[in-house]
């Protein structure tokens, strides 16, 4: 059986800061292949890739379609959401060590 996100989150507690920041720059390369073309962050003015990693953009304010289901990060995560570069989540990649009980 799949692990949850919730216990992917749990699982990933312990990794250092170091290998933190490894893990977005490589969620962020990921990205590339689908933030660049997704209908909201084209055309918005936005440089940042990776909102499931890095939270919620300051520049994308309105939504036009999301990309994200069919992004290998989604599925690799397990994450369920959509539109991480327009609304504030309280669970990003970079927030994993929250504490979730």
């Amino acid at each position: 059986m799949s692990e949850t996100f919730e216990e992917k989150i749990k699982a990933m507690k312990t990794i250092s800061p170091e290998e933190m920041d490894k893990r977005v720059k490589e969620i962020k390369n990921v990205c590339k292949s689908f933030c660049g073309d997704c209908p909201t962050y084209t055309g918005a003015g936005e440089t940042q890739l990776g909102f499931c990693a890095v939270g919620k953009s300051n520049l994308i304010k309105e939504k036009k379609g999301c990309l994200c289901v069919n992004c290998p990060i989604t599925k690799a995560m397990s994450l369920r959401w959509d539109y991480y570069c327009t609304w504030k989540w309280k669970r990003t990649v970079r927030d994993l060590k929250v504490d979730m009980g």
